[in-house]
């Protein structure tokens, strides 16, 4: 059985001053989807992690009401704070025609040369989940960090080292709470004195 390839849908996220560079894996199929930006599955708890980590409040960017998210907030939010979004996959096939990282085969990476030149400020990439640190960390040939730990890398045209951190999963697969996960984003992004 042939698989589709399919092209990432979404447009980076790039605020001009951006210092942090949040990179998933790859979307869900579009029937998954809540809204047309990043981590768009309803379930998914990186919208909840956000609002618990810049306004004490897990349902802060959610619309419960119309199970999705908002996001004219969420935008606002990343560029005061400089946080970029693309994914480690600009073009991928799913094995098992489902969301999981597991049968997910990234075809076509991203140009993480091309994607730094539109951010001269960024000091570091997020990764958030282990595949997604498995790309970055092959385009840089440096080791997977460990989940909340960075590793310095260097990306060709950028004249500064860089912190490759990887964060857990918020994917609701992936087993731990949303207030574990936000302590694990809110330690980074301290380090990174953003917030």
């Amino acid at each position: 059985m042939e698989h589709l390839v399919e092209k990432h849908p979404f447009e980076p996220w790039l605020p001009a001053d951006a210092r942090l560079l949040m990179c998933g894996t790859f979307p869900p199929a579009p029937a998954r989807w809540s809204m047309d930006f990043y981590y768009p599955n309803y379930i998914n708890d990186m919208w909840r992690v956000f609002g618990l980590l810049t306004h004490g409040d897990k349902l802060y960017f959610v619309d419960e009401e119309h199970k999705t998210f908002r996001l004219d907030a969420i935008k606002e939010m990343l560029t005061e704070l400089g946080i970029a979004l693309s994914d480690t996959g600009r073009e991928a096939v799913r094995l098992k025609g489902n969301a999981s990282d597991k049968y997910l085969q990234i075809e076509k990476p991203i140009d993480l040369t091309a994607m730094m030149a539109k951010l001269p400020a960024c000091e570091a990439i997020a990764t958030t989940g282990e595949k997604a640190a498995q790309v970055i960390a092959g385009l840089t040939g440096t080791p997977v960090p460990k989940t909340g730990e960075w590793e310095a890398i260097r990306v060709p045209g950028v004249p500064h080292v860089l912190t490759h951190w990887r964060m857990p999963s918020t994917s609701r697969a992936f087993p731990m709470s949303v207030e574990k996960k936000a302590e694990f984003y809110r330690c980074m992004l301290h380090s990174l004195e953003i917030l």
